[in-house]
């Protein structure tokens, strides 16, 4: 199969290491030289997007490794046991949509950050453009500084947060990863595939946050390796088959973090706003763009709830039993995204994160 992605992407990262630990061969391209063959099969330039060789087209990393979970079953990355299951899904939307601000910001808010990537992406996704080098870096830099940085939250009131998120996720895993080679068993879950978007290509190689993990965190350094570099082989899988204790500060971050903003962002985008605000562990964040692809997730997230039997969820309840988790079970914030409504994903027409409507 073909990947359409970039090598220092966020997403591409994360499912290059599903695809490396499953022994799934792949070839990389690169899809900003031709947006239009690439959008018209898509959907839209959200990188990864996967070109099979029977002519089908895969969008959305997480839809990606769901379908290819039933075509490679070989030690699988999904747990078995339901409880276990959800609560990996559960981490990994964290890891897709909640770090993605941090990442984003170490990257583009430091200087020697913002330089050496403007380099890689400008040869990387530019060089279909007949400019200098220099002027598409720039452009690079101021694009990807506004979108992702300033129109994301990031101000000089929310800066420590923000990088707070990065400490926080490793004080999380560290507890997990003391016990086990990877977050929920001794082979990866769809948990450490997850966590591997933004701790891979961002935090892992960018340098400032490189530099802080591989110096005060070497613990999460050595994970990241570890994942990069495993391999499956034929047997069963070896994940946990109960979710364990050393889990309660990851899942207390998650729902004091990515519940806060799904259950803001469900709100908004329910009365038709192209903003919203919301207030993160004492930190308010305003003028937040609504994206429709984040109600998705919560709808997908109240699906997996809604397919465990009572005895089951009442387990989930008992793990999560923070206030913000109620949103997952209760009904009364509507989440409606109209995306994707016949759940054809990953084969369907993908949309950009950010996109409202």
């Amino acid at each position: 199969m073909k990947v359409w992605g970039v090598s220092v992407s966020y997403y591409t990262g994360k499912l290059e290491a599903y695809l490396r630990y499953k022994g799934i061969d792949y070839e990389m391209e690169h899809p900003f030289a031709k947006q239009d063959f690439v959008r018209e099969r898509a959907g839209a330039i959200q990188v990864p997007i996967v070109e099979r060789s029977d002519g089908r087209w895969m969008s959305d990393s997480t839809p990606i490794i769901q379908q290819l979970e039933t075509e490679h079953p070989d030690r699988p990355v999904m747990p078995i046991d339901p409880v276990v299951r959800f609560i990996a899904l559960l981490i990994e939307d964290y890891g897709d949509e909640w770090l993605w601000r941090s990442a984003m910001h170490y990257r583009w808010s430091y200087d020697h950050d913002r330089e050496l990537l403007s380099r890689i992406l400008a040869d990387e996704v530019t060089t279909h453009l007949r400019l200098p080098r220099f002027v598409r870096r720039r452009m690079v830099k101021k694009r990807q500084h506004t979108l992702f940085v300033k129109r994301d939250g990031v101000t000089s009131d929310t800066w420590n947060h923000v990088e707070a998120g990065f400490f926080n996720a490793m004080r999380g895993m560290l507890p997990m990863l003391e016990n086990r080679p990877y977050l929920l068993g001794d082979t990866p879950s769809i948990a450490d595939i997850g966590m591997m978007g933004p701790m891979l290509r961002h935090f892992g190689q960018d340098p400032t946050p490189a530099a802080i993990m591989r110096n005060e965190w070497p613990a999460i350094a050595e994970w990241v390796a570890r994942v990069w570099n495993a391999h499956a082989t034929a047997g069963e899988t070896s994940l946990l088959d109960t979710v364990p204790g050393d889990a309660a500060p990851l899942l207390q971050e998650i729902g004091e973090t990515h519940l806060v903003q799904l259950k803001e962002n469900a709100i908004a985008y329910g009365q038709d706003q192209k903003q919203f605000e919301m207030t993160v562990q004492g930190c308010t964040y305003k003028n937040m763009p609504v994206s429709r692809y984040r109600v998705y997730c919560l709808e997908r997230l109240r699906e997996e709830f809604e397919k465990l039997n009572g005895n089951d969820q009442q387990k989930v309840k008992a793990l999560l039993a923070q206030e913000e988790y109620a949103l997952i079970w209760d009904s009364s914030v509507k989440a409606k995204s109209d995306y994707d409504v016949e759940r054809a994903a990953p084969f369907n027409k993908g949309i950009n994160v950010l996109e409202t409507g």
